[in-house]
């Protein structure tokens, strides 16, 4: 059989190569776990020296999958990764799991219905079906929101240990939209466990006047969050005595979405 192997490339040269590849992607996988992370821890998690490790992430770096903060002293996964994670999220895999669980709920309850997924210390719309009433919510794919005003931020936040989510955060005070905009990381935490709690998160007004939302996590097949649906409308339709049990609905819809992302609740 005649020899493929290209010119001048020895079977040892191409087995480091692939070698090569294998440990990149396994400091990419190990920062998209663990969001940010020192030179030196990356290394000990990926059993890799330090010298090598920095190698392999100053190359990812070049290639825009991963950032280094150098004030911090900090690696995190960078824009190329999630853009070529969002291949994925819009082709046959996220968007098309959600969007007959979308569609049913406006369906069902005349609403917008909204997916958006984590990016840093943002959310980021990726999916919408809008409401049919004359006076709907619209949001733009690809557009960004804060995390502790909206409703899809909370949801990508809910199962985040307290420390990250501060970390995300910061420690000052919050940027206030609206008078009913929760300033305090303290209490935004305190209303991040009562959504924990319930099962799904509140937007009281707190990015605009006048409109509520309530999202949910949507999760893959490890359990974790990957995404989060919502549920948007104006406050007027959104009163107290509803939100229980749209918040139900809602969660009922992401689960199934999860569901066919291979995610099965204990």
């Amino acid at each position: 059989m005649e020899n493929k192997r290209r010119p001048g490339r020895s079977r040892s040269a191409e087995v480091g190569e692939v070698r090569t590849l294998e440990r990149g992607l396994h400091l990419l996988e190990t920062l998209s776990e663990a969001e940010t992370l020192s030179l030196s821890e990356l290394a000990r998690k990926t059993e890799l020296s330090p010298s090598t490790a920095y190698r392999l992430l100053e190359t990812l770096r070049r290639r825009g999958f991963v950032d280094w903060d150098e004030g911090k002293g900090l690696w995190k996964v960078g824009l190329r990764a999630y853009q070529v994670g969002s291949a994925f999220l819009t082709r046959g895999g996220l968007v098309d799991a959600a969007l007959p669980e979308m569609e049913r709920l406006v369906d069902e309850l005349n609403e917008t219905v909204n997916l958006a997924v984590l990016d840093g210390n943002e959310a980021v719309y990726i999916a919408q079906v809008e409401g049919r009433q004359l006076i709907r919510m619209f949001t733009r794919i690809g557009a960004r929101a804060p995390l502790y005003c909206t409703g899809v931020g909370k949801a990508l936040l809910m199962e985040h240990p307290e420390a990250e989510v501060r970390r995300i955060l910061g420690s000052g005070p919050l940027k206030a939209f609206t008078a009913h905009t929760l300033t305090s990381p303290t209490a935004f935490l305190k209303a991040l466990s009562e959504a924990k709690a319930k099962g799904y998160a509140l937007d009281n007004e707190e990015r605009e006047d006048g409109v509520r939302c309530i999202a949910t996590p949507v999760r893959d097949s490890r359990g974790k969050v990957v995404a989060s649906m919502s549920l948007s409308a104006p406050a007027s339709r959104v009163p107290d005595e509803r939100v229980e049990r749209l918040g139900r609905r809602v969660k009922q819809a992401a689960d199934a979405v999860s569901a066919r992302l291979g995610w099965a609740e204990l």
